[in-house]
């Protein structure tokens, strides 16, 4: 395990890339923890020299310097970057465009390596396996795909085999080891950024990667987003081959659709952009809402669009679960702003948990409306989800708000859908887009049907602790025998036995003495227990 030296060393190297690129990471908006003044005080010759280096580039933006220094701390550090580009509350609106540029693309590892690594994990030589392998088509931080065919009884079969970089989790392992260190320093140094919950975010972050980099989980999710939404109109996702899947291989359906992001394809294909771009904003609202499930990766590279108008979301890596209380909470904020009824949305906030009781409702509705009138009678084109969450991350400080972690992903997905819903159609409603989707899930959830649904659960309850109750009985009776049998033996000793036990006098060990209270209280305690359960469920 990484030690903090280590840890120190790694974060050290990566200080020096950002420093040598003019670049940071820290929030500018929080106050400098002294171990981060006394690092910057030590690179400031490193500073220097990386600015003279730099002169002939001066015309590079911050953004870009910066996509280039964490693409230079290699894939960890996309990963990072990414995440943080969709928490402005956390890292600012100004770091949060810059690292919104950060694109998750590297050059391809070798073809050999990559046949070396599929016969590893299938255990057979490439040539029994698929009759042709083709070289990568694509590349990312985390892993390639490859084309490859099937020789089947029914012919051939076109798949996609993705695989996993050499040592990727190695090397993982070590720098998130290295960001929960940091993370803990800034917890412990900057009392500000404790209500910003960075070591909850690592380790939000920690358990994305986890997930990400053991591609059987990701065949799950496939399977998993296949059957939630077997019955949604023009949703699809490519059905994996559990025979040639491990954790470091996948094999799935090869889809042959064009991309999303081709747009002049798109529109020669005939396909109505507009509704295209409403049914991608729906598509993820149904699972977040709907399912608790949903894709949490939607960018147009995961995106394609067939013949029939069908979307087809690929690479299940990154996954989004939200609670009950989680999916009422987005349909309730949700339905807030759209019929403008701010009470609802600020409630919303107090029923999650979210905004601490020693604010009322009330006074949060009105932050809320400081939000949600100003665009309200705005084009639909001004109308941005991400300036919308950007504001309401504005609030957080004010209202005292504590991150929470379980909304990350699902934050992040929203500004994600938003984006490629506006890039097939600009003048996109957003509020207009969710309402339906809302409107379905708060018909389910509160109508008529629900309650039904509810009742239908309580007597199926019932129903199942009146065929345990002779179990419970059975408990029941045997602990107040047990219980009896004490009595009896208390009433067997003579007062004085009583009074030597209770003041501690008799010969019975004072570890004896405790377990006898302890056994008579446990007893006590489990016989009200058994009897009041049993009452109150009957």
């Amino acid at each position: 395990m990484p030690n903090p030296i280590t840890n120190i060393v790694r974060l050290a190297r990566a200080g020096l890339t950002m420093t040598y690129y003019g670049v940071a990471l820290f929030p500018k908006h929080l106050p400098t923890p002294w171990p981060v003044k006394l690092l910057r005080i030590l690179l400031l010759p490193v500073r220097g020299l990386g600015a003279l280096i730099r002169a002939p580039f001066g015309h590079k933006t911050t953004s870009e310097r910066l996509v280039e220094a964490l693409t230079k701390l290699g894939p960890s550090y996309i990963k990072l970057g990414q995440f943080l580009a969709t928490r402005p509350d956390i890292i600012g609106k100004e770091l949060a465009n810059d690292l919104s540029a950060l694109q998750d693309n590297l050059p391809p590892f070798s073809q050999q390596e990559a046949i070396k690594e599929v016969e590893r994990q299938l255990g057979k030589p490439l040539k029994d396996l698929f009759s042709d392998f083709s070289e990568p088509i694509a590349a990312a931080s985390i892993a390639q795909v490859h084309k490859a065919t099937l020789v089947t009884d029914n012919g051939k079969k076109q798949v996609a085999v993705k695989i996993l970089r050499p040592d990727i989790e190695k090397r993982f392992a070590n720098d998130q080891a290295s960001y929960r260190f940091a993370a803990q320093i800034i917890e412990a140094f900057s009392k500000p950024a404790r209500r910003l919950k960075p070591v909850e975010v690592v380790k939000t972050l920690d358990r994305i990667m986890t997930i990400e980099l053991d591609l059987r989980l990701e065949a799950a999710a496939l399977s998993e987003l296949a059957e939630n939404t077997k019955n949604d109109p023009k949703f699809s996702t490519p059905a994996p081959d559990w025979t040639r899947t491990t954790q470091r291989i996948l094999t799935t359906q090869w889809i042959d659709a064009t991309p999303i992001a081709d747009i002049e394809s798109l529109k020669q294909q005939g396909h109505d952009l507009p509704a295209l771009g409403t049914h991608v904003l729906q598509s993820f609202l149904r699972q977040a809402m709907r399912d608790g499930f949903f894709h949490a990766d939607m960018h147009p590279g995961n995106l394609m669009v067939d013949k029939d108008g069908t979307l087809i979301a690929l690479d299940c890596g990154i996954m989004g679960r939200l609670k009950a209380k989680e999916q009422r909470f987005l349909a309730q904020i949700l339905h807030g702003f759209v019929t403008g009824d701010y009470i609802v949305a600020a409630q919303a906030h107090f029923d999650a948990g979210y905004v601490p009781p020693i604010h009322s409702v009330e006074e949060f509705a009105q932050g809320l409306r400081a939000i949600g009138e100003p665009i309200a009678d705005r084009p639909a084109s001004e109308v941005s989800m991400a300036r919308f969450l950007g504001q309401l991350f504005e609030y957080t400080a004010v209202y005292d708000m504590q991150t929470r972690p379980e909304l990350i992903l699902l934050q992040k997905n929203l500004v994600i859908a938003e984006g490629v819903a506006r890039t097939l159609n600009p003048e996109l409603n957003m509020w207009r887009a969710a309402e339906p989707v809302v409107k379905n899930w708060l018909t389910y959830e509160l109508g008529p049907a629900a309650k039904l649904r509810k009742m239908t659960a309580s007597l199926k309850a019932v129903d199942h602790f009146l065929d345990d109750l002779p179990t419970h009985l059975t408990h029941l009776e045997q602990d107040l025998d047990g219980l009896a049998a004490l009595s009896r033996t208390l009433q067997n000793m003579d007062e004085d036995a009583i009074q030597r036990l209770l003041s501690g006098r008799s010969n019975i060990s004072l570890s004896h003495r405790i377990a006898i209270w302890l056994i008579a209280f446990s007893l006590l305690a489990i016989a009200f227990y058994q009897y009041f359960s049993w009452a109150i469920k009957f």
